[in-house]
C-alpha cells in the first residue's frame, strides 16, 4: 500500500516538490529500484490474458521474467544502471497489514471464481489482478536473471524500500524507483515513479525531492514522519475520519502525534486501541538496513550469454532468437553507458581553465598601470 493518499496529498499542497521527467535524462544515474514492486506489477500487466499468464512448457509463470528482461533492457538502453533490491524478513508490525492481504487475495479468489461461472470479463479482469502474489521462487528467478544480465543485485535485511532509502542516503545511487510512496518516508533524497512503466504508455517519469517537499509543506522530517503515519501506512491502522488534508491540518497545528492525540476530539474520532504510532515512526526513522560495511560494492558486468540462453531458451521456453538479439542490445547499452553523463565532460576543463584566466588578468593590468605611470611623469622612470 505504501502511504495512502499521498501523492494526491503533494500535487495539493507541494506541487514544486515533483516534477516530470523524460526516461531519458536518467542517463548515466544509478538507480535503486524496488524488485517486488516491479515484479508484482510484471505479473498483473505482462502477457496477461484474463487469468492466464504467460507460462513455459511446465507451466510455470514466465511473465516476471519476461517483464524483468525487457524492462531492465529498456533501462540500459537508456543509459541507467539499475540496482534491484529484494525485500528480506518484514518488520513484525507489518503482519497485520500482510494478513489483510492475505484476507483480501482470499476474497478476490472467490470473486473470481464467480465471475469466471457467470462469464463477466470485466469482472474476472478485475478480481485476477488481486489474487496475484510475488512468491519467493518469483524473487529467486529475477535474482538469477539479473545476475546473468550482470546488474547488481542486493538483498535487503528487512524492507526494500528503505534500504533503496539508504542507498539513495549515503549517494550510492541516485534516486530511488517504486510505486509505493514510503520511500520518501524511509527519507529518499530523490524518488522516482512510473520508472519502470511499459514505454507504450508513454506516462513521464515522475520525480519527487524530500528536502522540497519538506519545505513546501513547512514541515520537519519528523513531522513528515507522522503525518504519513495519520494519513496511512503499512504498520499501523491510522484514525478513522482522518485523510491526508486533515492530517497535514493537525500536524501543522500541533507538531506531532502525541499532541494531536492530547487535542483531538476524541468522540468525532476513533483512536485505535494499544495503537502502535510510536513503533511505526521508529521504523520509519531507523529501519532495519545493511551497514555501510555489508553493503556490496555495485558492479554492472557484461553479461553471461551461454547462462541467458541456458535460463531463458532452455529452461524457460523463450524465443532463441530473440533472446540473442536481446543479448546483443545489453551488450551494445553497456558499451554506450560506460560513456557517462554530458555534464562530466565539462566540469573538469571548466575548473583548469580557471587558474589561468586569473593569472593573466593581472599582469596585463599592470603593464597597463606601468604605462600609464610612466606617461605621466613625463616617460621618465
Amino acid at each position: 500500500m505504501g502511504i495512502k493518499g499521498l501523492t494526491k496529498l503533494l500535487a495539493d499542497n507541494a506541487p514544486k516538490a515533483m516534477k516530470e521527467q523524460k526516461f531519458e535524462s536518467y542517463f548515466g544515474r544509478k538507480i535503486a529500484i524496488d524488485a517486488s514492486m516491479s515484479i508484482y506489477q510484471f505479473l498483473i500487466v505482462v502477457g496477461r490474458i484474463g487469468t492466464e499468464m504467460l507460462t513455459n512448457e511446465a507451466g510455470e509463470v514466465t511473465s516476471h521474467l519476461q517483464g524483468m528482461f525487457t524492462r531492465t533492457i529498456r533501462l540500459l538502453e537508456a543509459g541507467i544502471k539499475p540496482v534491484y533490491v529484494f525485500d528480506g524478513q518484514p518488520p513484525d508490525l507489518k503482519k497485520e497489514e500482510l494478513a489483510k492481504r492475505y484476507s483480501r487475495r482470499a476474497d478476490a479468489t472467490e470473486d473470481l471464481a464467480q465471475a469466471v461461472e457467470t462469464g463477466n470479463k470485466e469482472d474476472i479482469e478485475k478480481f485476477s489482478k488481486r489474487t496475484v502474489k510475488v512468491t519467493k521462487q518469483h524473487n529467486e528467478d529475477c535474482k538469477r536473471l539479473l545476475k546473468l544480465m550482470g546488474v547488481p543485485v542486493i538483498e535487503a535485511p528487512s524492507e526494500a524500500e528503505a534500504e533503496c532509502a539508504a542507498l539513495c542516503k549515503s549517494g550510492k545511487v541516485y534516486a530511488v524507483a517504486s510505486e509505493d510512496m514510503d520511500s520518501l518516508t524511509f527519507g529518499a533524497p530523490r524518488f522516482l515513479r512510473h520508472l519502470m512503466d511499459p514505454s507504450s504508455k508513454k506516462i513521464p517519469v515522475m520525480e519527487f525531492e524530500v528536502s522540497k517537499i519538506l519545505e513546501e509543506l513547512n514541515l520537519t522530517m519528523d513531522q513528515f514522519i507522522d503525518l504519513c503515519i495519520l494519513s496511512g501506512c503499512d504498520y499501523c491502522d491510522s484514525i478513522r475520519g482522518i485523510g491526508g488534508q486533515t492530517a497535514l491540518k493537525l500536524i501543522r497545528q500541533h507538531g506531532s502525534i502525541e499532541n494531536i492525540l492530547e487535542n483531538i476530539n476524541k468522540e468525532r474520532y476513533q483512536i485505535p486501541e494499544d495503537w502502535p504510532y510510536q513503533e511505526a515512526r521508529q521504523l520509519f526513522k531507523k529501519p532495519i538496513v545493511l551497514a555501510h560495511e555489508e553493503e556490496p560494492e555495485l558492479k554492472w558486468t557484461a553479461s553471461d550469454e551461454e547462462g541467458l540462453i541456458t535460463f531463458l531458451v532452455n529452461e524457460n521456453g523463450f524465443n532463441s532468437d530473440r533472446v540473442t538479439k536481446a543479448i546483443e542490445k545489453i551488450k551494445a547499452a553497456k558499451n554506450k553507458s560506460s560513456q557517462g553523463r554530458l555534464e562530466s565532460f565539462f566540469k573538469p576543463v571548466a575548473n583548469s581553465s580557471m587558474p589561468i584566466k586569473r593569472k593573466e588578468t593581472p599582469n596585463i593590468n599592470a603593464k597597463e598601470t606601468s604605462a600609464k605611470k610612466s606617461r605621466a611623469r613625463g616617460g621618465k622612470k
